[in-house]
């Protein structure tokens, strides 16, 4: 039987729950309609993924939300509230965006492959969490935009994560105008990975989740670190960097595994060694 776990939030923040089950930890955003990001659920997210980070049981996370759509972004009316502190909202901003940044990078350091299903909106930091993740799968109905121009607060903090995945020309082109933009757009631009009908969203992430379960997760682990960190190199330093790293996983024992059992035509028993 799954587990679940309920998360740490308020009554009036809706939980954020999570379930494992086969080694697929499937963390959802549960507070409809807007799913958003308060300090609350970010804390949460994070404390979640931190977790995950360190339990064996977990070899693939998937970032799904109820509802109608997938997140809203930040709490507005959470933040507008502090504007009456003394200090006109100062440090409570600084909280709130200090806590996304640890958010996303707890998902883009997380040693364990994030894929985000999304079946609805994803605006503002609830595209940012979307293009954190290491994959992306969305239903044909799904949304997404960075609308901060239209109410004087420019998505500079979801623009991080979007220009690491559309260029710089679709980046500027979603950030500048603040439109939404279809599924099919988002794949064109590197947003996700595929998009498939509502019905068949679970089917697909569950498959993608599973493929991805089977392999070793010392060599998934390897991989990611080595993919963000290569990313952000020149590409003498990266192929420097790279060769050190392949030289390391080759002597890893599920390296010697996995080619061992290639090559005597069986399935490897992975160890994360």
């Amino acid at each position: 039987m799954a587990e679940i776990v309920a998360l740490k939030s308020t009554p009036a923040e809706g939980p954020v729950l999570a379930v494992l089950d086969k080694g697929i930890l499937r963390l959802t955003l549960a507070n409809p309609p807007a799913n958003a990001l308060s300090i609350a659920v970010m804390e949460a997210l994070t404390e979640e993924f931190e977790r995950a980070a360190s339990d064996k049981a977990v070899r693939v996370i998937v970032l799904s939300a109820a509802g109608k759509v997938f997140c809203a972004g930040h709490d507005l009316k959470e933040l507008t509230a502090h504007r009456a502190d003394a200090d006109r909202g100062r440090a409570f901003f600084e909280k709130t965006f200090t806590a996304c940044a640890t958010l996303m990078q707890a998902i883009v350091r997380n040693p364990k492959p994030v894929i985000a299903e999304v079946n609805g909106l994803a605006t503002a930091a609830g595209l940012q969490l979307v293009a954190s993740c290491d994959l992306a799968i969305c239903s044909n109905a799904s949304t997404f935009c960075t609308p901060g121009v239209h109410i004087g607060l420019f998505c500079s903090t979801p623009m991080v994560a979007l220009s690491r995945n559309a260029s710089r020309k679709q980046a500027m082109e979603m950030l500048l105008t603040g439109e939404t933009i279809d599924a099919a757009t988002a794949r064109e631009f590197g947003i996700v990975n595929r998009v498939v009908p509502p019905e068949y969203l679970n089917q697909t992430v569950t498959k993608y989740a599973e493929v991805i379960a089977s392999k070793s997760p010392l060599t998934l682990k390897i991989g990611k670190e080595a993919f963000y960190d290569q990313i952000e190199m020149g590409l003498a330093d990266a192929y420097a960097y790279t060769g050190r790293v392949m030289v390391e996983n080759m002597l890893a024992r599920d390296a010697e595994e996995g080619i061992g059992a290639f090559i005597g035509k069986r399935s490897p028993e992975w160890k994360g060694e």
